[in-house]
């Protein structure tokens, strides 16, 4: 079954990844995130299945070590 893309906006990216607006647009101007694409003029937003594919490449986590 194929996920559908939505175009997703900076708030919902920000509640997604954890990270803040300047970290976005930082990590997105050195090419270790995914870069906004225009709509308009005046509008930008980033594809949903880009993102996801971001967060999955991230380390997981270890529970438990010290």
């Amino acid at each position: 079954m194929q996920q559908s893309v939505v175009m997703m906006r900076l708030p919902e990216v920000i509640r997604i990844t954890g990270l803040g607006r300047d970290s976005i647009y930082s990590l997105a101007r050195a090419g270790d995130f995914p870069k906004p694409r225009k709509l308009t003029a005046r509008a930008s937003a980033w594809r949903s299945d880009e993102v996801s594919a971001w967060i999955e490449a991230r380390p997981k986590a270890r529970l438990g070590t010290t």
